[in-house]
């Protein structure tokens, strides 16, 4: 209903008032600014020294590596303690193993010897 009021409205006022004609190439506001906004002095920020893409990329990659380097360093360190405690582990059952091997082998030189006097 009210849409209908300011439909007739507005008919109503386009006959009754005459055709204007306006130039597009003249702006209807003009572009103005305070002086407060064009005082730069006030609000400016510190200027920064740009730090080099290449400067920072060279740091990033050097600490990375010697991170990655230590890392490893620690890493191959403990597994060569572990292989280290293995081995000295087998050694340990070798040696066992074979000094039960020479006491059988001196009950069997024992027994041939008791053998032959036997004998």
């Amino acid at each position: 209903m009210a849409s209908g009021l300011l439909a007739r409205a507005a008919r109503a006022s386009a006959i009754t008032a005459p055709l204007r004609v306006t130039n597009m190439a003249t702006p209807r506001r003009a572009l103005q600014t305070t002086s407060r906004l064009m005082d730069t002095s006030a609000g400016a920020l510190p200027v920064k020294k740009p730090v080099g893409a290449f400067r920072a990329g060279l740091t990033g990659f050097l600490l990375g590596s010697t991170i990655s380097g230590a890392g490893m360093y620690y890493y191959v360190l403990e597994e060569y303690r572990v292989a280290n405690e293995l081995l000295t582990e087998d050694i340990y059952n070798l040696q066992a193993t074979l000094q039960r091997i020479e006491g059988y082998m001196r009950v069997l030189e024992d027994k041939v010897a008791a053998m032959e006097k036997k004998n």
